[in-house]
């Protein structure tokens, strides 16, 4: 009896003993044969009742914001994340199905990885086919993810023949450091917010409009946050920029639906410089007279549109067309059509940084129409970190701006082409500019039939009385956006008013800037000017061009 009592404790011992051990398992990365240097090395702690996967920098917790550690459990295989959003604020999910449903292709195939003899197993994800290295002498499940947890204990993972994580070190471990790491308030949510809280993270967000109403109206009146003009067609809000590094990326985003308005619509957003002692702003609050007056001699008076010294015209961040009544006129019915609900308008604005990295600005929009209703948009902007560097420039510098926001508080069509002098601006630099670049968007409106909206028209742009670029700015995919555009008039030959191609534009898209390299500029006085041969008016019918332009450069 005693013997067997003490066998029995003995067995208990080795087996609680085994039930304890933990593992400590570094994973080194690579790609085409080159290890990541750059990467910290992947961790694993892993015992028969859980498995902590994270890095050695999450470890040495010098890791930066946001990042994830993830556990597994056992035996139930839950998928637990963890998501340290900054300091003091962790996230966590679960998800119980994930690892069961994986399907592996299990070969005959083995080898040598740390002396640990490992089978294949093989599947596809998203198209890349991934073949999982495992071992069962470790007599635990485990990896570097949550990728065949239930073969084995996972030693390497190699995708497409090209990526490869492997095992570098075993050992076994009395404790790990998890819950110096893990410790405080962790929030629960779900998946899915999860997922969405963790990526919103990732970024900055400026929320610049959360589904304002700009429309035509008396009865538009500004809020505490948020001004408005030209009878509600114009929205404005003051917004302070954080400092934007090297690196960082900039995005615009606009999301557009139909509140009444059934018809395709310009529209800008803008932010009004501070730089002079005159602005766009002053126009708004005075009227649009109030601003620097250009004359190309045809009669008309067009302000505000051009720079002068003492004077910058708004810059334009992003050029966009509403779709005819989206969502509000869904319920117009057409066999096999599925409208779209909201129109997505997204765009990078990195080359706009020297003028928005740590200033405070007003930060406009604008739809052009005359319905009460109008339109309902949000306005995020957003900046990412980045090791993508398209653009250098540290110079931005306003030139024109010849969409008439001001529309419904009198300014006028930019109908300036009609004669040969078009568009003519001087500027002086005060340094010299290297890689100088003209950020040129361009759209051509109005008519029917033979107007310029439905004619190709050749853009030319002229420097210091030098022609260096001329092109046809044509849009011909407007047919694809279709679904977005439920009021758009259906005409006898099968054709609908949004499948027209257009000078540039389409119902329910973005118009992106044209980038005119410019050379090297010397510091002094220079002149930049733009030709196109605007077609004539047709009773009350005319032709107009909005061309926006900003030099871009290193000082």
């Amino acid at each position: 009896m005693y013997k067997t009592t003490l066998f029995n404790f003995f067995a208990l011992f080795v087996c609680c003993l085994a039930y304890a051990q933990t593992y400590e398992i570094q994973y080194t990365s690579s790609y085409n044969g080159k290890v990541l240097t750059e990467q910290s090395p992947t961790l694993v702690w892993a015992d028969a009742k859980e498995n902590f996967i994270l890095n050695n920098t999450i470890r040495e917790q010098k890791s930066d914001y946001p990042y994830e550690i993830t556990k597994v459990e056992k035996p139930s295989n839950t998928v637990v994340s963890y998501a340290f959003l900054k300091p003091g604020e962790i996230i966590s999910s679960s998800d119980a199905e994930s690892i069961g449903k994986q399907s592996f292709e299990l070969t005959n195939e083995t080898k040598k990885i740390l002396g640990y003899t490992c089978k294949k197993a093989v599947t596809k994800i998203n198209s890349n086919t991934i073949e999982v290295w495992y071992t069962t002498d470790l007599k635990i499940n485990g990896g570097p993810s949550v990728l065949g947890q239930n073969l084995g204990f996972v030693l390497e993972i190699e995708r497409n023949k090209n990526s490869l994580i492997t095992a570098s070190s075993i050992k076994k471990v009395k404790k790990t450091d998890i819950d110096a790491i893990i410790k405080g308030s962790v929030q629960s949510t779900d998946l899915l917010g999860y997922k969405d809280l963790l990526w919103k993270s990732r970024f900055t967000t400026l929320k610049v409009f959360d589904n304002e109403t700009i429309n035509f109206s008396d009865e538009s009146k500004s809020s505490e946050n948020v001004k408005k003009f030209a009878n509600g067609t114009i929205i404005l809000k003051k917004i302070k920029f954080p400092a934007i590094k090297e690196g960082e990326n900039i995005f615009v985003e606009v999301k557009q639906q139909s509140n009444g308005d059934a018809y395709d619509r310009t529209g800008t957003v803008f932010f009004i410089p501070q730089d002079k002692t005159s602005s766009f702003f002053d126009g708004l609050e005075k009227g649009a007279k109030t601003l620097p007056l250009y004359d190309n001699g045809n009669g008309k008076q067009y302000y505000g549109v051009t720079a002068t010294e003492n004077y910058s015209p708004a810059i334009e961040m992003m050029r966009f067309f509403t779709a005819f009544g989206i969502q509000k006129f869904n319920h117009i019915q057409l066999k096999g059509k599925d409208w779209q609900t909201v129109s997505p308008y997204r765009q990078d604005i990195t080359e706009l940084k020297p003028s928005l990295s740590e200033k405070e600005l007003w930060v406009g929009a604008f739809i052009g129409n005359y319905d009460k209703g109008g339109h309902k948009i949000s306005l995020d902007i957003t900046i990412h970190k980045s090791d993508q560097t398209v653009y250098k420039n540290n110079t931005v510098i306003p030139l024109f701006n010849t969409l008439n926001i001001m529309e419904m508080a009198g300014q006028d069509y930019s109908t300036m082409f009609d004669k040969d002098k078009g568009l003519f601006v001087e500027f002086t630099l005060k340094k010299d500019l290297k890689n100088a670049q003209l950020r040129y968007i361009t759209t051509g409106h109005g008519g029917w039939e033979n107007g310029d909206e439905f004619v190709p028209k050749a853009n030319s742009v002229f420097l210091d009385g030098k022609m260096t670029f001329s092109f046809v700015p044509w849009r011909s995919d407007c047919g694809s956006y279709r679904l977005y555009n439920p009021a758009s008039g259906n005409f006898p030959d099968g054709l609908s008013s949004s499948d027209l191609s257009r000078s540039n534009w389409c119902p329910g898209t973005v118009t992106n800037p044209n980038f005119i390299p410019l050379g090297d500029l010397k510091a002094g006085t220079h002149t930049i000017q733009v030709k196109i041969p605007q077609g004539a008016s047709e009773g009350t019918s005319f032709s107009s061009w909005n061309v926006s332009g900003v030099l871009l450069g290193s000082q």
